[in-house]
């Protein structure tokens, strides 16, 4: 398996610049559906934000339709989940809870990813013979 190395960095509330790094992940799959991940210090606490996507473009009528079929529900207390349509492609913003425990963190970041793809895939599959419902007769 390949490895990824993830640089988890501190962004700041209030500039949305990246301050610091807190710490690098070894992610051995799926990590081609990270769009971008950063910490934020939120009232809460530390929070760690996933942007998570489709791992490869999609076809415009595909959009509407990835977002129809995606079940957020699926992701369970595992990560508060939402829709974050800001890109080209679909893309979901995850947010865990922050953990200095390295080890731990990219276990919960992995199972997350996984839960993803697995989701990503059954979206895929389902919507693949949809294309004259989400196309405009173009």
């Amino acid at each position: 398996m390949e490895e990824t190395v993830i640089v988890i960095m501190l962004k700041n509330k209030n500039t949305g610049f990246l301050e610091k790094e807190l710490a690098v992940l070894d992610i051995t799959e799926n990590a081609d559906y990270i769009v971008n991940i950063f910490a934020l210090e939120e009232e809460e606490g530390m929070k760690l934000h996933i942007k998570l996507s489709t791992a490869k473009d999609v076809e415009d009528w595909e959009y509407s339709a990835i977002y129809d079929y995606y079940d957020m529900s699926c992701f369970g207390d595992k990560a508060e989940i939402s829709e974050a349509d800001d890109d080209y492609n679909p893309v979901w913003e995850a947010v865990i809870d922050y953990s200095d425990d390295i080890a731990e963190l990219e276990k919960r970041v992995s199972e997350i990813l996984e839960i993803h793809k697995n989701e990503i895939e059954d979206v895929f599959d389902t919507i693949k013979d949809k294309e004259s419902e989400y196309s405009d007769g173009e």
